[in-house]
């Protein structure tokens, strides 16, 4: 019976094993629909995609090393509003995911399980400001899936919202994509687009067919149709992105 019982306890309380993890190859299909139901319960705020981040070198065991995977979307709000999206978004996650908004020190936190060890976080980063990862933990190293689509001419859209804003259009850019829970795809694609000072301002003749979702001095987002068109001026460089999401 004592056997018995401290099996029981170790399968509810211990620690993931090296044999219970799955590679990161094996965890990017989880990840990936994490994503996308990230993206999903996004739908009407101003987000954009970044791209995966491995860093190598973690320990799965004394003896042996492996990777971490992050994928992130970074998510504008007016600012005090960074509790309410957290509690919408954590409110449209799956059930099984267990999704849940608590009060830290830092802040409100969202933490959800999206299964397979991955785990899902969101949090304010700055005022008007949230980020959300999916973490998929140290695990054994392989050939992981990428989320980037290279050498994509920028969309009309894009093209346009970098000519009003006086900036140099590249002739390919990068598209960040991930899985819908419908099967379609959703995209970012993001452009550097220099450190001299930039009148936000002049995308508002761009919005005048579609909705604005943020305008302040130094972060613009619009929408237009399926187009979502992001400006952030803050740091040190002007970042432009357009993305595509999972609204049918």
């Amino acid at each position: 019976m004592l056997l018995a019982g401290l099996a029981w306890w170790s399968a509810r309380t211990d620690e993931p094993t090296v044999r219970e993890q799955r590679t990161i190859e094996q965890a990017a299909p989880v990840v990936d629909a994490a994503v996308g139901q990230l993206v999903a319960a996004l739908d009407g705020a101003a987000w954009a995609m970044t791209p995966s981040h491995t860093e190598r070198g973690c320990r799965v065991t004394p003896v042996s090393t492996g990777a971490e995977v992050t994928r992130g979307i970074d998510v504008l709000v007016v600012e005090g509003g960074e509790r309410d999206l957290l509690s919408r978004v954590a409110d449209a996650l799956p059930r099984r995911w267990r999704a849940g908004v608590r009060d830290a020190a830092e802040g409100p936190l969202l933490r959800a399980d999206a299964g397979e060890f991955v785990l899902v976080e969101g949090e304010s980063t700055s005022p008007g400001r949230i980020r959300f990862a999916v973490l998929t933990g140290c695990r054994p190293t392989d050939s992981a899936s990428g989320d980037l689509l290279p050498g994509n001419p920028p969309e009309p859209a894009l093209r346009a919202a970098l000519q009003a804003l006086g900036r140099p259009v590249p002739e390919h850019v990068d598209r960040i994509w991930t899985s819908c829970p419908g099967g379609a795809k959703a995209w970012t694609e993001r452009v550097a687009a220099g450190p001299e000072p930039a009148s936000l301002s002049a995308l508002a003749p761009l919005a005048a067919a579609g909705t604005v979702v943020v305008d302040t001095p130094e972060v613009y987002a619009h929408r237009s149709g399926s187009d979502l068109i992001v400006a952030d001026a803050t740091g040190d460089q002007l970042h432009v992105m357009l993305s595509s999401g999972c609204a049918e």
